[in-house]
């Protein structure tokens, strides 16, 4: 996932991708405490991920309030 696809969406679409990748760190997580994770490299993969759509949730948001004034 990159930038530019996630600038394609809408704020609501964004807060969805955001809660999944949530619930996808929660479990891979677990995984690891549980020691059945077998990528150790996708929890970081998902953390930065969701900084990414908070990332882009937040300039839309900014724009949003540029605009506004």
């Amino acid at each position: 996932m990159n930038a530019k696809e996630l600038h394609d969406k809408t704020p609501d679409q964004l807060r969805d991708e955001l809660a999944s990748l949530k619930k996808e760190s929660f479990n891979l997580r677990f995984q690891q405490a549980t020691g059945q994770l077998e990528n150790a490299a996708k929890i970081r993969a998902a953390r930065r991920n969701a900084a990414r759509v908070k990332t882009v949730l937040n300039q839309k948001a900014a724009a949003a309030a540029t605009d506004a004034e």
